[in-house]
């Protein structure tokens, strides 16, 4: 008998008829070996028992994909105190990779832009005029009320149809 990646946790030697150990087979003898049920996993790292029975049963398009797919395995595997970058590669090994994807640069982005013909998205050039027409109305019904409450000198007052306004 060979060791695992996964600590400590035995494996058969595969023959061409024979399946591998997958993760949630790994897992999943792990926990049992522990003496612990799902729920009381799942009440430990916060995933519902049902996930953790997906992941055990390697029922993958139940469960989320991606990041957040990692983040369980990640947990989990740190739970039972093994090797979390091998859970990991097991879990890119039966999945496809789950990793975050890179971020893309600045230049790169705006090379991309360029070739697809499209401007960026952001805010339409006609809701700054709106706002600003608003803010230009606010301005001058504020204006109108401190005038006609007499809040405002009359030397400021420099033309009649203000001084109109105050009577």
């Amino acid at each position: 008998m060979s060791e695992t990646p996964l600590d400590g946790l035995p494996r058969q030697e595969t023959s061409p008829g024979q399946e591998a150990l997958t993760l949630g087979d790994a897992l999943k003898a792990m926990r049992e070996a522990r003496g612990l049920s799902l729920s009381e996993v799942s009440a430990r790292i916060k995933y519902s028992s049902v996930q953790l029975g997906y992941l055990e049963a390697g029922d993958w398009p139940r469960l989320p994909d991606g990041v957040p797919l990692r983040g369980l395995v990640r947990n989990y595997a740190r739970f039972l105190g093994t090797d979390v970058d091998a859970a990991l590669k097991l879990l890119d090994d039966a999945v496809g990779p789950t990793g975050p994807r890179p971020a893309v640069t600045t230049l790169g982005a705006r090379r991309v832009l360029q070739q697809a013909d499209m401007t960026p998205k952001g805010e339409p050039a006609h809701r700054t005029w709106a706002w600003l027409l608003l803010i230009l109305v606010l301005f001058c019904v504020v204006g109108v009320y401190a005038v006609n409450r007499g809040w405002v000198p009359d030397e400021w007052l420099v033309f009649d149809w203000l001084r109109a306004l105050r009577r």
